[in-house]
């Protein structure tokens, strides 16, 4: 080899770990951990079931996994609400809730409940600047005072009433109909992962419809009714994602997030991925209040109907029948 080049390429595999280093850190943001909390007070979904039917864990963990892995983010799994402490809060970078009811009750998984004290830490941690990802039945949780059963109260608005986890997500479930596809329309294609949206973009999906909504929401995704079907959609357009600040926390909520072909879905796994890393403060976002422009009539509800009584069963055929009262019995 030529003395130069002999001197070029020592020269060059001096600075390549310099450089290398360099390009990686360019490439590979800081690591970020993130507690994704599962606990079901509440109805249990499919997706963050530990064992499906098949003995495999729900559909979230493999996808966060992954986008774990692509972003830079160590997940931790944990339905122990027991464990939520400011010391143990503290080690988070950000919170992604997939939970049901009230989390201070051990409810239908059993696990260790939240106390109200680490109820309290973890909006604490949020308002001084943690961040916060919600899905889907993430608005299903710590309803406010009145709204535990599908009643009346449900439907009706609850002002400065509403539970602070509410008051902090933006939002409440009111309740959902059938699984239906439905349009999503873009309200801020700018913001990180938004731009995948496209104008067609509507999964079949299990749809929440929502109150409560907070006035400093920055509304991303507008829920179009025009063709849905159900009472609880008979409605002016509402938001299905948003984003909003609380105190120094950044706050990320998408009502999808039920069906394993949602989470599989190309789409929605950028537009989690964008409000992952906007709430995990890895980039930014003009996060301005749109709701007055994006859905005005937002906080207009759906009318309660009542459920339909349940039927009497109809016995099976060749069911013998119950034999008569004897007389001066009731029957």
């Amino acid at each position: 080899m030529h003395p130069f080049l002999r001197i070029v390429v020592a020269a060059g595999l001096a600075l390549m770990p310099f450089t290398l280093a360099q390009a990686a850190d360019a490439v590979a943001p800081a690591k970020k951990k993130v507690l994704f909390f599962s606990k079901s007070s509440g109805f249990e979904h499919d997706a963050i079931k530990l064992e499906m039917k098949d003995g495999k864990p729900g559909y979230a963990f493999a996808v966060l996994r992954q986008l774990g892995e692509k972003n830079n983010i160590e997940f931790t799994f944990s339905k122990d609400g027991s464990l939520f402490t400011p010391d143990y809060l503290a080690q988070f970078d950000a919170y992604f809730f997939y939970t049901t009811g009230n989390l201070t009750e051990p409810g239908t998984d059993r696990n260790p409940p939240m106390t109200e004290a680490g109820k309290a830490a973890f909006l604490k941690a949020i308002a001084e600047g943690k961040g916060f990802v919600g899905t889907h039945s993430a608005s299903d949780t710590f309803h406010s005072p009145g709204n535990k059963d599908h009643g009346a109260a449900r439907n009706q608005a609850d002002g400065d009433k509403a539970d602070d986890y509410v008051k902090m997500l933006g939002a409440e479930f009111i309740k959902h109909g059938a699984q239906q596809p439905a349009r999503q329309i873009v309200a801020d294609a700018t913001f990180p992962g938004l731009s995948a949206v496209t104008a067609d973009f509507g999964p079949n999906e299990e749809w929440y419809s929502l109150k409560n909504y907070a006035s400093d929401l920055h509304v991303l995704l507008v829920q179009d009714v025009s063709k849905m079907k159900g009472d609880v959609y008979e409605r002016p357009n509402y938001p299905s994602t948003w984003t909003r600040m609380h105190g120094k926390g950044r706050v990320f909520y998408t009502s999808m997030g039920h069906r394993d072909d949602v989470w599989t879905n190309p789409v929605f796994q950028t537009v989690l991925e964008g409000g992952l890393n906007w709430a995990l403060k890895r980039v930014d976002a003009d996060v301005t209040p749109n709701l007055a422009t994006a859905a005005p009539k937002a906080n207009e509800l759906p009318a309660f109907v009542a459920p339909a009584p349940a039927k009497p069963k109809t016995p099976a055929p060749g069911t013998p029948k119950a034999p008569n009262a004897p007389k001066g019995e009731k029957k």
